[in-house]
């Protein structure tokens, strides 16, 4: 794996651990302003949205785990696709999800963030 795709990975990951943690600080840090996010039922929410349901306990996340990890980088831009197991409670029900996740990264002011 080369140094900008281990950037790009490690960016996820944060993600990822912010959204278990909660800290809503870092992933306003590292998400794009007009990011949206869809969930597996189709629904599609603002950052905002998103994480405001992360912060008053709508959405609880425990836990993740990646497998079939494949990251392209061209220049600024770059995607991660993975399988992803997602721990979670999310609107009352409890369980462990496998989503194929396909996920944009841009390079701004040489650190890389979540965007469409």
């Amino acid at each position: 794996m080369t140094e900008e795709q281990k950037a790009v990975l490690k960016t996820f990951e944060t993600m990822q651990q912010a959204m278990i943690d909660k800290d809503l600080d870092t992933l306003y840090a590292i998400v794009t302003e007009d990011k949206t996010f869809t969930h597996m039922s189709g629904k599609t929410q603002t950052k905002e949205e998103f994480f405001g349901e992360i912060e008053d306990g709508t959405l609880n996340y425990y836990k993740y785990d990646i497998k079939n990890l494949h990251i392209t980088v061209n220049g600024n831009h770059a995607t991660l696709s993975a399988d992803v197991t997602l721990t979670a409670k999310v609107y009352g029900m409890s369980g462990s999800w496998t989503l194929h996740s396909r996920q944009n990264f841009i390079k701004i002011d040489q650190e890389w963030k979540v965007c469409n």
